[in-house]
């Protein structure tokens, strides 16, 4: 997941949001995961004609125009302690995405989501200071273990792609603590996923001139934007509003759950028992610690 990270509005003790808002979150939330997984297949169906690269240059592309139109940061007025996190941030939003697409193309996208999303683990289980968080690191450690056992099909350079994306997540939730601080609203975001479109402008020229798009391929490569990009950024917004923080860090949980489904569904990426098992303890470990954070 990669997109910008909303505050939840406080709620006054004793009171507890009513249950249609509730359900309106827990409904948006799903369909944000699908519609991210969903997004990502649909880019990976695009691969044969612009490969990886081309279809995250689109991708940049439009979460750049959808958080500039959202967050109109003000360029001018930034001063350099706001601007360093904010490039720093650029650099981080588009070495995520570009190596997450690159393992999906060589793992798959169950496998690849599921590796990535070892970065806000780990973040989380770091932060932690009691020995549950230790037995939550040791279950998705042993997911780990099961995903990358060598094997002769085992493809370690996508792996290695995947592990690439987790690190860049971390980076990234961190940067965007920084950038959320020194920034008011969503300024910090737009303004990284505008300079990382403007990064990624010689690329994508490149591209279309060594491998000219078909329609196709171009429809796959903005659809992955808007539903990879858009609409988690804008239904996150929606939901952090409507449930608690914890819930919502559960129910990002599933993604990779979601993307091994939307995998095998969509590009007919099958998973053995193995690695079901293997998802489904990186899951259990963030589930397990979410649900009895304090």
């Amino acid at each position: 997941m990669e997109t910008a990270p909303a505050r939840a509005l406080p709620t006054r003790p004793g009171t507890a949001r009513p249950a249609p808002k509730r359900l309106a979150g827990a409904v948006t939330m799903v369909g944000s995961g699908l519609s991210n997984q969903v997004g990502a297949a649909l880019g990976a169906l695009a691969f044969p004609v612009v490969g990886p690269v081309g279809v995250v240059v689109v991708r940049q592309y439009v979460a750049a125009a959808v958080l500039l139109t959202v967050g109109r940061p003000r360029l001018r007025e930034f001063t350099w302690s706001q601007w360093w996190p904010v490039l720093l941030l650029a650099v981080v939003f588009g070495t995520m995405n570009l190596s997450l697409y690159t393992a999906v193309e060589r793992v798959g996208l169950g496998l690849a989501v599921t590796l990535e999303f070892l970065g806000p683990l780990v973040i989380a289980l770091v932060a932690a200071r009691r020995r549950l968080d230790a037995c939550c690191a040791v279950i998705a450690a042993a997911g780990v273990v099961v995903l990358m056992r060598p094997q002769p099909s085992a493809d370690y350079i996508g792996m290695g792609f995947g592990l690439l994306a987790a690190g860049c997540w971390a980076a990234y939730i961190l940067l965007n603590r920084t950038v959320g601080r020194r920034l008011p609203g969503a300024q910090g975001s737009a303004a990284a996923a505008g300079v990382s479109a403007l990064l990624f402008l010689p690329v994508g020229v490149v591209v279309a001139l060594r491998t000219p798009p078909t329609v196709t391929a171009l429809a796959c490569a903005v659809a992955a934007g808007v539903l990879a990009s858009a609409v988690p950024y804008l239904a996150d917004m929606f939901t952090l509003r409507r449930v608690p923080a914890q819930t919502f860090g559960l129910f990002m949980s599933v993604n990779p759950v979601l993307a091994a489904v939307v995998g095998q569904v969509v590009l007919d990426q099958g998973l053995g028992l193995a690695e079901w098992s293997a998802i489904g303890a990186v899951v259990a470990a963030n589930a397990l610690s979410m649900l009895v954070r304090g």
